[in-house]
C-alpha cells in the first residue's frame, strides 16, 4: 500500500508542474486565433519605405 501512495503522491506534487509548463508552451498557439479574429490589432510594424541607397551602393561597389 505505501507504493501505490508514494506513486500517487509523487504524480500529485509533478503534476501543477507539469500544467505551468504546458500552459506556457501553448499560451502563444492559443493566442493567434483571438489575434486574428481583431481587425483592429496590428501585430506587424509598418511595410519601410525603400529609398533605393542599396542600389547605389551596389553599383558603386560593382565598379571599384
Amino acid at each position: 500500500m505505501t507504493a501505490i501512495a508514494s506513486t500517487i503522491s509523487s504524480t500529485l506534487r509533478i503534476l501543477p508542474r507539469a500544467a505551468l509548463i504546458g500552459l506556457m508552451l501553448a499560451a502563444p498557439a492559443l493566442a493567434v486565433p483571438s489575434l486574428t479574429s481583431q481587425n483592429d490589432r496590428v501585430v506587424e510594424a509598418p511595410a519601410h519605405k525603400n529609398s533605393g541607397a542599396g542600389l547605389v551602393l551596389l553599383m558603386s561597389l560593382r565598379r571599384a
